[in-house]
């Protein structure tokens, strides 16, 4: 399973994008881009899909089974 630190930089990367360009370009701070590639535990779920929504992607609560 990859993490969405991972992730994020995994992606940036291959798009070629800065920490800087990443920030910009999905109207977050260059901190922010930061702290999500840190693995920073605590984050606003609506600017983590800020950013995923540059690479077609969006984190949801994971739906729990019923049984």
């Amino acid at each position: 399973m990859v993490t969405l630190a991972e992730y994020i930089r995994s992606q940036r990367k291959q798009y070629g994008l800065t920490q800087e360009a990443l920030a910009e370009r999905a109207g977050v701070g260059l901190h922010f881009v930061r702290d999500m590639e840190q693995g920073k535990k605590t984050l606003r779920m609506d600017k983590v899909n800020q950013v995923l929504q540059l690479f077609g992607a969006e984190l949801a609560p994971q739906k729990q089974s019923q049984q």
